[in-house]
């Protein structure tokens, strides 16, 4: 199916998973609005295509700054026939024994009600006209409660898990497809929380942000009468048992 001409919103769009999906959405023809709390990243991924890529700041934890940022995207779209939620978080001290309270607080505002921030103001629209899509990139500490995630970062994506096959059944009837997508380890900036440092050779092992898009392409691009509820991509060297 062509996405030529359609519109889509995307949360942590200023680098990694998100930059990646905004190009490849914005090279197959949908004018994009990207979220962020960086501007200044925003407006750099935004140079790969200025007529279909749009900078917005947001913050998907702060509910005045949804409205905000989706009332913006509205006006710039007319419509919003695609969410794509890509923003999240981790922090180095992830293990019970040292997660700071705050930053639990801080993942599950961002990982967890972030994507319930963003799905609720969306949601309305798409049920008047009975179409749309939600993909939310998750992660394989979302199925699988890994100790590499941490603490904080698996109960958010798990958190995150829940929300979207819950409001994926429940949309369904209104023409609304849901997507979680499940990446294991992606080459991206949240590596720079690891608690011990990756090395090189190790990051050209992972997956690659474009491979995460490349998988949300391939959702988008079925016809509307097809739904994947749940989609899990890992680097052929990662386990998952």
């Amino acid at each position: 199916m062509s996405l030529q001409d359609q519109t889509a919103v995307v949360t942590g769009g200023g680098s990694g998973i998100g930059a990646a999906i905004a190009r490849s959405l914005a090279d197959a023809g949908v004018k994009v609005v990207i979220s962020g709390r960086n501007l200044d990243k925003l407006k750099a991924v935004a140079e790969h295509n200025t007529d279909k890529i749009i900078p917005v700041e947001g913050d998907v934890a702060d509910r005045d700054s949804v409205k905000a940022m989706f009332d913006t995207a509205n006006k710039e779209l007319g419509q919003i026939d695609i969410l794509i939620q890509a923003a999240g978080i981790n922090v180095k001290n992830r293990m019970m024994h040292n997660l700071d309270p705050a930053d639990w607080d801080r993942m599950m505002d961002i990982n967890g009600t972030g994507a319930f921030n963003c799905m609720r103001a969306v949601l309305p629209q798409m049920r008047e006209r009975k179409a749309g899509t939600v993909i939310t990139i998750s992660s394989v500490a979302g199925i699988r409660a890994a100790s590499l995630g941490g603490v904080g970062y698996n109960a958010s994506k798990f958190a995150v898990t829940g929300l979207g096959i819950s409001a994926g059944d429940e949309e369904k009837d209104h023409g609304i497809r849901f997507t979680n997508i499940y990446p294991g380890e992606v080459e991206t900036p949240i590596l720079e929380q690891r608690p011990n440092p990756v090395t090189d050779e190790h990051k050209a092992r992972m997956l690659q942000p474009e491979d995460v898009a490349a998988a949300v392409m391939m959702v988008l691009q079925l016809p509307p009468r097809a739904r994947i509820p749940e989609l899990t991509i890992v680097p052929l060297y990662q386990s998952f048992v």
